[in-house]
């Protein structure tokens, strides 16, 4: 039996890169897959590879269960439609990973307005709305996880004086990721009366190579040396997925940080590691 037998998952963002790494090793462990994007179909996308259906195949190809629910996230009606999908399909929700994200990497002044609030949308409203609506299923069974996906951009540059003058257009970025880690907390403190359910929240401790990081000339390609695999970040999931809650609820983490810390890995390099993590990840 795998980690996550007879389990219920929804992990947006699937369509590619991390998400789809995290949806292909939850459905090995024996999860019930969820997928959803907006990109359902190859070439959907303007300028990268990957889909839900590709990744609902992959999965299959191997003997898992998925589905595929393409919907925009930054909408309250696209999430709700989501979590009912799953429902329809498989039953109550029982793991929802918030993955999907977006960025434009532009400097602030250079930055629309209504770009700024689709990127808070993304990457913060829809894991409320979608965590509201999943803990519909979990906290009457006092059973379930919430794994968000954060990012190292979370970690401000600190109080000035600034040499370093490079500016790499992701204030925006960091603001929403340094949110979700703040209500990941919070939400994982309301919770704990019901016991069972575990909030956390996990960046990578390298840059992943991923077509997104590569079309944002992140990463010099997938097999970048200085990169960490998108597997690091999926077995990092399933572990804050899999775990007792007491275990890892209100964990803010990082990848190979926690791996190392449960014994998953021998050894860790990277934020959290080597290098300081964010201020909600030390406390």
């Amino acid at each position: 039996m795998g980690r996550l037998s007879g389990k219920v998952a929804i992990v947006t963002g699937a369509s590619r890169g991390i998400g789809q790494t995290i949806a292909e090793l939850f459905a090995s462990e024996g999860a019930k897959v969820v997928v959803s994007a907006r990109t359902l179909h190859e070439g959907d996308h303007r300028f990268l590879e990957g889909s839900l259906s590709r990744t609902v195949q992959l999965i299959k190809d191997k003997g898992g269960e998925a589905r595929a629910a393409a919907a925009d996230i930054s909408n309250e009606s696209d999430c709700l439609a989501l979590v009912a999908a799953a429902r329809a399909a498989y039953g109550p929700v029982d793991i929802l990973v918030n993955n999907a994200a977006l960025s434009y990497y532009l400097p602030t002044m250079d930055l629309a307005t209504n770009r700024w609030w689709r990127c808070f949308a993304v990457n913060v409203h829809a894991p409320f709305m979608l965590s509201k609506e999943v803990l519909n299923d979990m906290i009457p069974r006092r059973s379930g996880a919430i794994v968000n996906i954060s990012s190292g951009s979370g970690i401000g540059p600190g109080r000035g004086p600034y040499e370093d003058h490079k500016i790499r257009g992701n204030t925006m970025y960091g603001a929403t990721k340094a949110a979700l880690e703040r209500f990941t907390q919070g939400l994982a403190q309301e919770v704990a009366q019901h016991r069972g359910i575990a909030i956390s929240a996990v960046s990578p401790s390298n840059l992943v190579a991923t077509p997104g990081t590569i079309h944002h000339k992140l990463v010099t390609g997938m097999d970048d040396p200085v990169a960490e695999p998108p597997s690091m970040m999926a077995r990092a999931a399933l572990l804050l997925a899999s775990e007792p809650a007491d275990r890892v609820n209100g964990r803010v983490t990082y990848s190979q940080q926690i791996l190392k810390e449960f014994g998953w890995i021998e050894t860790a390099h990277g934020r959290g590691v080597t290098s300081r993590g964010s201020g909600f990840s030390e406390f």
